[in-house]
């Protein structure tokens, strides 16, 4: 039995522990899935289509598809648990995966499209976990929890695309397209992750958050009855429930920061196929994106719970901002220039995501959160498949200098989003959902 001092308390319990370990582990695994559409999508769309103005359909379909798939599995998840709804997410990223690798093999664009759908589903969980690491931390401690989950994708995020040669190489000697190869790698990790997910999740977080938000209500009822409240007073009190004005600001800092990270990083290697670089290059470049995208989540988070949300938030949008600058003016022959504008794309794209979930974490009463999130997450995702639908088409007809200009301007957005929040104070339907307090910008 739970002490009642760590009820009332509110501290993290040793359960929390377990669980980062379970999603580390799997988030390891699942990283190398996501990699693969990244580095090699619109290079595969654009061998199969002959089209560069169509290279940015895979991005938009698997984007939409983790639509989708964050819908489905935040229901899933709200009904039966975290770690039935991410396992299934995860195991319908592995059947898309598949479906890729079969379109490439049979030539067949359409089969590509459809599969590319399902293969989003797997990239929303990987994103999805990040939640289930927030579940049961503390509010001091929530920025570093999302931190952590997301910084055990680094390892097979980066090592994902620089295995395209050699995957590639795999297929070709089974008769398939080389493009396809990091595709074969992407079965084998989040069928992995599924069935690690399924098999250790447990005690399910959500289900337990839930628990303890219920049995720390009750200590408040009993508490306030010890008090002199009456019962009906008592009975009368209102439900925390969410604060949707923080809902909308951190979902909109995650929406924009997506579309313009989706945006740049999408052409970026098409643009340097185009002046002469070849994937292994290309590979490079996105390995150290995709890095940069994870790898600083530990200190992000940490100044996320030090300095406050909306800190971190704001500085997502100028380091966009110069990213978004930097590409545009890097010469299409230096992959060292294209690189550091696309790892600063990544560190920004890290401080709005995890400042974002934060945001929206706070927000949210645990009975609420998970078809909450997953609404989020549609919105993040749909955003992305904005950014990698038009992203080829604006190539096309102004070139990729100007897509990366554009989306650093866009990215300034969150600035004001950003600075409105803090003028206006909070304000809940009724109880506020967390007792945090971040400390406001001065």
């Amino acid at each position: 039995m739970r002490d009642r001092n760590d009820v009332t308390a509110g501290r993290e319990v040793p359960e929390q522990r377990r669980i980062l370990a379970v999603l580390v582990f799997s988030q390891i695994l699942s990283g190398a899935g996501l990699a693969a559409g990244i580095t090699v999508g619109a290079l595969l769309a654009e061998e199969m289509l002959g089209s560069t103005g169509l290279a940015g359909v895979p991005s938009a379909l698997f984007t939409a598809g983790a639509a989708l798939g964050a819908l489905g599995i935040g229901q899933i998840c709200r009904r039966y648990g975290r770690r039935p709804g991410l396992a299934l997410g995860y195991a319908v990223g592995a059947l898309g995966s598949l479906g890729v690798v079969v379109a490439a093999a049979v030539g067949s664009a359409v089969l590509l499209f459809l599969a590319l759908l399902v293969y989003g589903a797997g990239t929303s969980t990987g994103l999805m976990a990040r939640y289930a690491g927030a579940d049961l931390a503390s509010p001091e401690r929530r920025g570093r929890a999302v931190s952590t989950v997301l910084f055990a994708t680094t390892l097979g995020a980066v090592v994902g695309p620089n295995l395209v040669t050699l995957t590639g190489e795999v297929a070709h000697s089974w008769g398939i397209p080389r493009l396809a190869g990091p595709f074969l790698l992407a079965v084998a990790a989040f069928g992995a992750a599924a069935v690690a997910l399924a098999a250790l999740l447990r005690p399910d977080p959500l289900r337990l958050a839930e628990k303890l938000a219920a049995a720390q209500e009750a200590v408040a009822a009993q508490e306030a009855m010890a008090a002199g409240s009456t019962a009906e007073d008592t009975a009368d009190r209102p439900e925390p429930r969410l604060n949707r004005r923080e809902v909308v600001i951190g979902t909109s800092v995650m929406v924009l920061t997506q579309l313009v990270m989706i945006a740049i990083m999408t052409m970026t290697p098409v643009h340097m196929q185009a002046h002469g670089h070849g994937t292994q290059a290309a590979g490079l470049v996105i390995a150290l994106h995709v890095g940069a995208m994870f790898l600083p989540s530990p200190l992000t988070g940490l100044l996320v719970d030090r300095l406050g949300r909306r800190w971190i938030a704001g500085a997502s949008g100028l380091t966009l901002a110069v990213a978004g600058l930097l590409a545009a003016l890097a010469p299409p022959h230096s992959v060292p220039a294209l690189a550091t504008a696309l790892v600063l794309l990544g560190i920004g794209w890290n401080f709005g995501l995890i400042s974002g979930t934060a945001i929206v974490t706070d927000a949210l009463p645990p009975a609420r959160r998970a078809s909450a999130q997953g609404l989020v997450d549609v919105g993040i995702a749909l955003a992305g498949a904005a950014g990698g639908m038009s992203s080829g088409l604006v190539v096309v007809v102004g070139g990729y200098p100007t897509l990366a200009l554009a989306g650093g301007v866009l990215a300034l957005a969150v600035v004001p989003v950003v600075a409105w929040s803090v003028r206006r104070p909070a304000h809940t339907d009724t109880a506020p959902a967390s007792s945090h307090a971040e400390p406001e910008p001065k």
